[in-house]
């Protein structure tokens, strides 16, 4: 009876609730529940392992460039990371909020692991969150727009709770660059967010952008009410390479 139970277990793809009803057996452990409590164990055990799937699958979805946690961020740098900022946005309202948050400062101090962090941290929470590096994506829109499958990577964008541009600025935009990333920026305005790092302060973003009137129509969208992370110091990875053997926690820009 147990045998064929963990069958139909096996092939409704019940994983979890699988283990957890061979592991009650195999330490006989089932004649010590009520019916009630068996059942309510198995489907926790269910629950589980479904959060734990699909958080795992989002995490590889998005595609970090970084597997960051935010417990390993180190806040003894003196990098001017407010620790209350990062716990505030660790809860995840800013994305409820569908708000932005701008991570600026020099090459290697640890912009993309701090959005990377953020990220993994929205991946727990069940959000769907998509990370690019800037370039590289308007590249493939780019060329996504010549080979005619530019609205489904666009529909994709839009689809995300989250979506984490890293390397803002690195190359100007020129106009085709420009009116991708005003629509990108229209489609989320007030519904999804943002986080993007740039080695750019904000205010050199319009120089970047390019075309006056369409930088103030994408820059009022993106930086109002925005939360701000601007970090300082010396690059991580030459206080690493001087510094082999305590090695710091974050090694990237």
């Amino acid at each position: 009876m147990n045998t064929e139970t963990l069958n139909k277990m096996r092939k409704l793809k019940f994983t979890g609730m699988h283990r957890a009803f061979k592991m009650s057996l195999e330490s006989e452990k089932t004649s010590s529940y009520t019916a009630d409590e068996l059942l309510e164990m198995l489907i926790d055990a269910e629950l589980d392992e479904r959060q734990n799937r699909s958080r795992e699958m989002k995490v590889k979805s998005a595609k970090f460039r970084y597997k960051a946690s935010l417990e390993e961020l180190n806040y003894q740098l003196n990098r001017n990371i407010d620790k209350n900022q990062v716990l505030r946005l660790s809860t995840c309202e800013f994305i409820d909020k569908s708000e932005n948050v701008l991570i600026t400062g020099s090459t290697g101090i640890g912009k993309s692991y701090v959005s990377s962090a953020l990220g993994h941290e929205a991946c727990n929470k069940g959000y769907k969150v998509a990370y690019y590096n800037t370039p590289k994506l308007f590249a493939k829109l780019k060329m996504a727009k010549a080979d005619g499958s530019y609205l489904k990577e666009i529909i994709k964008l839009e689809r995300q709770d989250l979506l984490i541009l890293d390397d803002f600025g690195i190359q100007p935009f020129d106009a085709q660059s420009r009116a991708i990333l005003m629509e990108i920026i229209e489609d989320r305005h007030g519904k999804r967010s943002l986080i993007v790092t740039s080695q750019l302060p904000v205010v050199k973003w319009y120089e970047v952008i390019g075309e006056e009137t369409i930088a103030d129509a994408i820059l009022d969208r993106i930086v109002h009410d925005a939360h701000r992370l601007e970090l300082v110091g010396d690059s991580l990875r030459k206080r690493n390479k001087k510094e082999v053997e305590e090695p710091t926690m974050i090694n990237d820009n």
